[in-house]
């Protein structure tokens, strides 16, 4: 009795582990891109200042704007041919809200708004990934290099 007892407590608990959700998980595509060597860096083009897209000397494209909750896989490719980029994947508190900028430094300061992962130093043409776990809600991904966010280089996800 206590075998057969004990056998079935154990294929309840396995039978309860297959009934889980399974962890969603996404891979997102990040291109980095700039107007190159020649051309002077804008500046006003941070979330909510509101600047024409079209004059932004900097920028990142990316594949989907919504993936599920749960394992997020950046895969980042710095199409400039000669700038180093980076990308940082901070949360928000909401969907219009704005990154914290220090404009003595041209960086968002990322002490106020905390960093759920980041590919830092990416050279011009190469690749890199990062892999984190992310919760519902919106989250800005920028470039965090002096001057670069404010030309433009950043966008938002939803996650859901």
């Amino acid at each position: 009795m206590f075998v057969s007892k004990k056998l079935g407590i154990i294929a309840a608990i396995a039978l309860a582990g297959l009934a889980q959700p399974a962890f969603a998980q996404a891979t997102l595509h990040v291109f980095l891109w700039d107007a190159g060597p020649d051309v002077e860096m804008a500046a006003g083009h941070k979330m909510g200042d509101g600047g024409d897209p079209l004059t932004a000397t900097m920028g990142m494209a990316i594949s989907v704007s919504t993936v599920p909750a749960g394992k997020v896989i950046f895969d980042v490719t710095n199409n400039s041919v000669d700038t180093m980029h980076e990308m940082v994947v901070s949360k928000l508190p909401g969907p219009d809200a704005v990154l914290p900028y220090n404009a003595d430094i041209a960086r968002v300061d990322e002490s106020a708004i905390g960093n759920a992962g980041e590919i830092e130093d990416l050279d011009f043409s190469q690749e890199g990934e990062l892999s984190v776990i992310l919760d519902p809600g919106t989250y800005a991904l920028y470039c965090n290099i002096p001057g670069h966010y404010a030309a433009g280089m950043w966008t938002k996800i939803t996650v859901q």
